[in-house]
């Protein structure tokens, strides 16, 4: 019962706005291919997952949101050039004005947002 009058603080915010962001990232995403839009929906699900049970105060909340932000932010620095690409065009934005390919800027948004997740649950 004690749950029932929790206030929300920093971290539960950054869980809530994080995760919050990415869904709508991966909605993008899946806008623009397709042929992912299933593994877009399941992804989704964990950080619905994670915003729940963290916002219970709820330590498997806080140990999805970690291990799959993390993970994530961890590729995408790491394994892939998505993150740097989605940079890349970032850069070329700010000195053209022109967004040429907007399914790599937003690698962007969705990194950090994951970072937000991962402060937030730590």
């Amino acid at each position: 019962m004690e749950n029932a009058h929790r206030q929300f603080g920093t971290p539960e915010w950054l869980v809530l706005i994080g995760a919050s962001v990415f869904i709508l990232v991966l909605a993008v995403s899946a806008f623009f291919e397709a042929d992912i839009r299933w593994l877009h929906f399941f992804q989704a699900w964990m950080y619905i997952v994670t915003i729940a049970l963290s916002l219970q105060g709820n330590r498997w909340g806080y140990f999805v949101g970690i291990s799959t932000a993390g993970f994530w932010d961890y590729a995408n620095v790491f394994a892939t050039t998505f993150f740097f690409n989605g940079l890349e065009e970032l850069s070329h934005w700010v000195h053209t004005g022109h967004l040429a390919r907007p399914d790599l800027f937003i690698a962007v948004p969705a990194w950090f947002s994951n970072l937000l997740v991962i402060i937030g649950c730590a």
